[in-house]
């Protein structure tokens, strides 16, 4: 059987994007600005101490639709890009749907995701900033994985405070971290204030990306002679302009296929594999050129920050040492319960994510794991690729969406981002192939508590 559309499609190394696409510069409204607590505007000097100086340029910039991508990201970025664009006729001969079923597969290289995209930028800023130590969190593993070898590709020191409860379930993530020369350390830890702070009030926490994100914040500002910096792997306005990436190769694909999506479909977190994919999409639709796409956003139901939070100014971090950003929030004391989708067990959401969202041009679910984990499977069967539990969250909104075009009979162009593989995730397959994987929803008491520690701001939010 020849199909007209292959079931890969890989662009040429010379068609890798030579710019990221800034979704801000198109926005009818940008994202509200970034605050400090005492409610003001935040300023390149004030975020200059957390932030290298080019990345807080590119935080700042709501103006600016093409930012050039330096010659030495490029290189390494060929490496391992660009990555295919796949068609998934077998899961749509499974699913017996009229629909076209694509996904973009960011799980070529080491760290098995699209972290890297963006880690090789920002560890790129540092070494040309003359820094010496870099620090961060991450949850799954798969954020500090990246920049582990992002670091030790440009000779930097990295500390890496991975999530308590995903540092025991995924040892050989600290494994990769450290063949990479990082130094890993389980969050909430001993080694910082705030990390102290947060084992003396729970001391059997199982951590969380906000406090993961403080620790991390407090070891970078106490770096000697100002060498260090701290560095995140999704939320901020930075790390969604570097991941465009993705969805500007998705758009070229797709255009030499013929093809334009209906429906565009991203696992939510913190927002920038999501904000990442749809950026060109999101543009023809703000613009007018396509305004009937879909964009979904799926979370999990038990860390419900854009179906069951709220829109308003929080801390990104747990410890409150962060400034403030307009996000989709379950409020910076939310403790997360320690399902098996570590990479999206975040308070908060992306303010691109978030105004989008919130202005309507984009539709958010949340789903259970357990549903999750059987899609994973049905997917793995059908496609060969065993996913990460939070791009399964995806795959199944994406199975659902073809689902509905058997009904309707509609050949409807569905495209995800596949941005994860999941083998280091084998004790949550295993925990649900052998019945034991549960679902949880918060309960309306433990949003409230979660929504108590929202600020207050005098004059901007009460």
């Amino acid at each position: 059987m020849t199909n007209q559309i292959p079931y890969r499609l890989y662009l040429r190394e010379d068609q890798i994007p030579t710019q990221w696409y800034n979704l801000r510069a198109d926005m009818p409204e940008p994202p509200e600005p970034m605050r400090l607590a005492d409610g003001s505007v935040a300023t390149h000097e004030d975020l200059s101490p957390v932030f290298c100086d080019a990345l807080v340029e590119q935080e700042l910039d709501d103006e600016t639709a093409y930012v050039d991508i330096p010659e030495g990201v490029r290189e390494m970025y060929k490496v391992y890009r660009p990555s295919p664009l796949c068609r998934a006729y077998n899961l749509e001969r499974a699913l017996g749907t009229p629909a076209k079923i694509y996904y973009k597969f960011e799980g070529n290289n080491t760290s098995g995701s699209h972290k890297l995209n963006s880690a090789i930028a920002q560890a790129y800023y540092a070494k040309e900033q003359d820094l010496e130590k870099i620090t961060t969190e991450t949850g799954a593993g798969q954020w500090g994985t990246a920049l582990s070898e992002a670091a030790d590709h440009f000779g930097l020191d990295l500390d890496v405070f991975m999530v308590k409860c995903s540092y025991n379930q995924k040892p050989f993530r600290r494994n990769i971290m450290e063949t990479f020369h990082a130094t890993v350390t389980p969050s909430p830890s001993e080694m910082t204030e705030v990390g102290k702070r947060m084992l003396a009030e729970h001391p059997d926490s199982t951590g969380s990306l906000g406090t993961a994100i403080s620790e991390a914040v407090e070891r970078a500002l106490n770096v000697p002679n100002n060498k260090g910096r701290y560095q995140l792997g999704s939320v901020l306005n930075q790390v969604v302009l570097h991941q465009s990436i993705i969805g500007l190769e998705s758009y070229c694909a797709l255009e030499e296929l013929g093809e334009y999506p209906d429906i565009v479909i991203g696992c939510a977190g913190g927002g920038s594999n999501l904000g990442g994919l749809i950026a060109p999409f999101m543009r023809d639709k703000l613009k007018g050129i396509k305004p009937d796409t879909r964009f979904i956003a799926v979370e999990p139901a038990s860390c419900p920050s854009l179906t069951r939070g709220k829109y308003a100014y929080d801390y990104a971090d747990t410890g409150q040492t962060c400034p403030l950003v307009k996000m989709y929030t379950l409020g910076n004391g939310f403790l997360p319960n320690p399902d098996h989708a570590g990479g999206l067990r975040y308070h908060g959401m992306s303010p691109i994510v978030s105004k989008l969202k919130h202005d309507g041009y984009m539709e958010a679910i949340a789903v259970k794991q357990t549903d999750v984990f059987a899609a994973a499977e049905e997917f793995a069967r059908q496609e060969t690729i065993l996913p990460a539990p939070e791009s399964a969250h995806a795959i199944y909104a994406a199975m659902e969406e073809a689902k509905k075009c058997i009904e309707t009979g509609e050949e409807k162009v569905i495209l995800f981002g596949l941005t994860g593989t999941g083998y280091f995730d084998m004790y949550a397959y295993d925990a649900f192939n052998q019945g034991k994987m549960t679902d949880y929803e918060p309960t309306e008491e433990e949003l409230a508590a979660g929504f108590a520690t929202i600020p207050v701001i005098p004059g901007i939010q009460e």
